[in-house]
C-alpha cells in the first residue's frame, strides 16, 4: 500500500508540474530563522519547528504550516515564502515536520483516524505546538490560522474539524476534506475522485469531529486544474463541506478572474481559486515570495500572499494584474433550480467561469 502512495506522491513531471530553479537563484540548506523547538507532550512523534521575526512582540497573529509528502517543514517554508510574509506582516510562524518513522513518505496521516481525532496522534501534537507557541510567546489565540499542501492540505482539513475553535482561518492547498478516507485504500481512491456525498454530509463530518457549534473558520481552497495527483473535485467537495458549515449557498459565489486563476468567493468566509493549467503544489509568483521546486509551482500569483490577506493579516492587494477586478458572468438562474449533486454544482460553476475567461474550450 505505501509504495503505491508514494506513487502517487511522486514528482509529477507533466501537467505544469515540472519547474527549474531560476538561474542563479539557489536555496539555502537551512531558512535563516527556522529554529526547532522541543515540546510535550508528542503523541504523534512530529519536529517542531517556528520562526519569529525579530522585534515579535506580545499579540502577534500565529500561522501554521504543513508540508506535503517528501517535502520539509524548512523546504516548504522556503519555497512558499511564509517566512518572508511573517517579517512583512509580523506573525509568527508554526512549522511541524513529519518522521520517516511515521510515514515513509513523510505524509502527514491524514487518512489515519488514530491521528485525525481529536486529542489523539498527530492531531494532538500538532495542537500540542500551537499551545506552546501560545504560552511561550504570548501570541493572539484569536488569530490563529493553518494551512499546508497536498497531504499538508488533508491534515490541514483535519486540524480545522477536530479543534475548529483554534483557528481564525485555514487554507488547503490540493488537498482533501475532512472525512474522505480512514484507511491507505480510501486515501488512494479519495485521491482519484473525491467520494460523492451531499454539502449536508460534508459539513456533518466537521460536526462529528468535536462538540464545536461555531462559529467557523474562514477557508481559502487552492487546486490545479490539471492536477494528476489530488483530483480537481476534492477541492470542490471542501467547498461544498465549508459552505454546508457557514450556511451559505453554493450558487451565491462571486466571480473572479485574479492572475490567471478563477475566483469564487462567499464573502469573507469562503473563497476556492481554481489554475487552470497548474499540477499539483503551491502556486507561487518567486518575482514576490518563494522559489520554486518540487510541488512548489511558479504560477504567478503568490497563493501564500492571497490566503495572508483574506484572513486579514494583510490589506487586499489588487484583484488582477490591471488593478481592476475582472468580474466574470453571473451563472445563469437555471442552474439555480437543477436537481443534481451539489458537488456538480460547484463544477459547472468552476466550468462555466472557465469557459467565460477563454480557458476552457468545451
Amino acid at each position: 500500500m505505501w509504495r503505491k502512495l508514494a506513487a502517487f506522491m511522486r514528482f509529477d513531471q507533466g501537467a505544469g508540474g515540472a519547474v527549474k530553479q531560476p538561474a542563479g537563484k539557489t536555496q539555502p540548506a537551512t531558512p535563516p530563522g527556522l529554529e526547532e523547538v522541543s515540546f510535550a507532550p508528542n503523541p504523534g512523534n512530529l519536529r517542531m519547528f517556528q520562526y519569529l521575526p525579530p522585534g515579535l512582540g506580545a499579540g502577534a497573529p500565529l500561522v501554521v504550516i504543513l508540508h506535503g509528502c517528501g517535502q520539509t517543514a524548512g523546504g516548504y517554508d522556503r519555497g512558499a515564502g511564509w517566512s518572508q510574509l511573517a517579517g512583512e506582516f509580523g506573525f509568527a510562524l508554526l512549522a511541524p515536520e513529519q518522521k520517516a518513522a511515521n510515514n515513509p513518505n513523510t505524509c502527514f496521516d491524514w487518512f489515519n483516524p488514530e491521528d485525525i481525532t481529536r486529542g489523539e496522534g498527530e492531531a494532538a501534537s500538532i495542537a500540542r505546538m500551537i499551545q506552546t507557541m501560545v504560552e511561550t510567546h504570548r501570541l493572539d489565540t484569536t488569530r490563529i490560522f493553518i494551512t499546508g499542501l497536498s497531504a499538508g492540505g488533508a491534515m490541514t482539513a483535519a486540524m480545522l474539524a477536530v479543534y475548529p475553535e483554534m483557528f481564525a482561518g485555514g487554507a488547503i492547498i490540493g488537498g482533501l476534506p475532512f472525512g474522505a478516507a480512514q484507511n491507505v485504500r480510501d486515501a488512494l481512491e479519495s485521491m482519484r475522485g473525491a467520494p460523492l456525498r451531499t454539502p449536508a454530509q460534508w459539513g456533518d463530518a466537521v460536526r462529528s469531529a468535536s462538540s464545536h457549534k461555531g462559529p467557523w473558520p474562514r477557508i481559502s481552497v487552492w487546486h490545479g486544474g490539471l492536477d494528476a495527483v489530488v483530483n480537481v473535485n476534492n477541492a470542490q467537495a471542501s467547498v461544498a463541506q465549508w459552505a454546508d458549515l457557514h450556511g451559505v449557498s453554493l450558487m451565491d459565489a462571486s466571480q473572479q478572474m485574479v492572475d490567471g486563476a478563477i475566483r469564487l468567493n462567499w464573502g469573507d468566509r469562503l473563497e476556492v481559486y481554481t489554475l487552470p493549467a497548474l499540477g499539483h503544489g503551491t502556486p507561487i509568483n518567486s518575482r514576490d515570495l518563494g522559489q520554486p521546486g518540487p510541488f512548489i509551482l511558479e504560477a504567478g500569483i503568490s497563493s501564500s500572499r492571497r490566503i495572508a490577506e483574506f484572513w486579514g493579516l494583510a490589506a487586499p492587494a489588487a484583484l488582477s494584474a490591471g488593478g481592476e477586478p475582472q468580474a466574470l458572468p453571473k451563472i445563469e438562474a437555471a442552474l439555480l433550480h437543477r436537481s443534481e449533486p451539489a458537488g456538480q454544482d460547484i463544477e459547472n460553476i468552476i466550468r462555466r467561469a472557465l469557459r467565460a475567461a477563454g480557458l476552457l474550450k468545451r
